[in-house]
C-alpha cells in the first residue's frame, strides 16, 4: 500500500464521515435527502459521466485481450451470484431487486476514486492506461446487463401478482422499453450512437458535461455518509462482510486464474486487471441500491466494510501477483 493510495483512502473516509454528520445533525433537512442526492446523482450526474465518456472512447485502439481477462470472468462472478441470489430468493425473503443489487456489490468496484490514484502509484502510465479503458467500459457493461435483468425479474414479479393477463410479448416489450429508457442505459447508448455517426463533442458541450461528471465523486461519498445514517449497518452486517469477501478475496482470484492461466497475462496487464478486480464496493452500488429501494443497508456497509478492509487485501494480491510472476 503506497503512501498515495492511503492517503486517497483517508481522504474518502472523511468525506463519507462529513456525510455521516450531515445526516445525523440533518443538516439538508428530514424530507429525505438521501434519496434526493441519489437521484440527483443518477438522472443528472451519472448520465452525464456515461454520456462524455462512450462518446470518446476510441473502440478501434481498446486491448481487447486484456479487456476479456477481466470482464469475462467478472461478468461470469456477476451472473453466477445473481443465479446463486435468485434461488436462494424462490420464497420470497427479499424484495425481487435483492440479487441484482447483491451481484452489482460483490462486482462493482471503486475504480475510480481509489483505482486511479492505486494504478498510477504503483503501475505507472503504462498501468494508468490500461486502467483507464477498463473505467471506460466499467459501468457501460456491468451496469447496462444488471439493469436488463433487475426489469425483467420485475416484470416477472407484475405477472406473478395478477397481471398475467398481460401478453409475454407486451411483458417482453415494456421489459426493453424500460431497460433502454433508464438513466444508465439510455445515456450509454446515445454516446455510442454520437461515437459511431458524429464528430467530436464541440468544446463547450464536453466542458459542460466534464464539469457535471466531477460532481459524481464527491456526491457518491456524502451520499454513502448519509445512507451510514439513515440506514446504519443493524442487520447488515453479515450480508456486508459476505459481500466484502466475494468482492476482495473472491473475484481478483478469479480474474487472476482466468487472466493469468486462462488467457496467458503477465507483467504489467495482469497486475492492473487483477488489483482492478480487487477493488472495494463501488459508489454505484449504493446508487443502484436506491434505485430500486433495496437493500439499502447492506450496499452501504459493503461499501465501508471493504474499503476499510483494502487496507489489508491490497498488499495481499500484490504479494500473490510477486509470487505469480516471479522468474521461476
Amino acid at each position: 500500500m503506497t503512501t498515495l493510495v492511503f492517503l486517497k483512502l483517508v481522504a474518502i473516509f472523511l468525506i463519507v464521515a462529513l456525510g455521516w454528520v450531515a445526516g445525523r445533525l440533518r443538516w439538508l433537512g428530514d424530507n429525505d435527502p438521501a434519496r434526493t442526492l441519489s437521484n440527483a446523482a443518477f438522472y443528472i450526474f451519472i448520465p452525464a459521466l456515461l454520456f462524455r465518456t462512450t462518446a470518446r472512447v476510441q473502440f478501434s485502439t481498446l486491448p481487447w485481450g486484456i479487456l476479456a481477462a477481466f470482464f469475462v470472468p467478472v461478468l461470469a462472478m456477476m451472473g453466477l451470484v445473481y443465479l446463486w441470489q435468485r434461488r436462494w430468493n424462490r420464497t420470497g425473503r427479499l424484495p425481487v431487486a435483492a440479487p441484482s443489487v447483491r451481484a452489482i456489490s460483490c462486482t462493482f468496484g471503486n475504480t475510480l476514486q481509489i483505482g486511479v490514484p492505486m494504478m498510477a502509484a504503483l503501475f505507472g502510465e503504462a498501468g494508468l492506461s490500461i486502467h483507464i479503458t477498463i473505467i471506460s467500459l466499467h459501468a457501460l457493461t456491468l451496469l447496462s446487463v444488471l439493469t436488463a435483468l433487475v426489469e425483467l425479474d420485475l416484470a416477472r414479479e407484475k405477472r406473478q401478482q395478477g397481471h398475467s393477463n398481460t401478453h409475454l410479448l407486451q411483458t417482453v416489450a415494456k421489459t426493453a422499453r424500460n431497460t433502454i429508457i433508464h438513466p444508465v442505459v439510455l445515456p450509454v447508448l446515445a454516446g455510442l450512437v454520437w461515437n459511431a455517426l458524429f464528430p467530436p463533442l464541440p468544446a463547450v458541450v464536453d466542458e459542460t458535461l466534464q464539469t457535471m461528471s466531477q460532481a459524481v465523486v464527491p456526491l457518491c461519498l456524502v451520499l454513502i455518509g448519509m445512507s451510514l445514517a439513515y440506514y446504519g449497518v443493524r442487520g447488515a452486517a453479515k450480508g456486508a462482510i459476505a459481500i466484502s469477501v466475494l468482492k476482495l478475496l473472491v473475484l481478483p482470484a478469479v480474474v487472476l486464474v482466468a487472466g493469468h492461466w486462462g488467457m496467458g497475462l503477465s507483467g504489467t496487464p495482469l497486475a492492473v486487471v487483477v488489483m482492478a478486480a480487487s477493488l472495494p464496493v463501488g459508489s454505484n452500488a449504493l446508487i443502484f441500491a436506491q434505485r430500486y429501494e433495496t437493500q439499502e443497508a447492506e450496499a452501504t456497509a459493503a461499501i465501508v466494510f471493504s474499503t476499510f478492509a483494502f487496507v489489508l487485501t491490497a498488499p495481499l494480491w500484490l504479494a500473490v501477483l510477486s509470487l505469480v510472476m516471479s522468474p521461476r
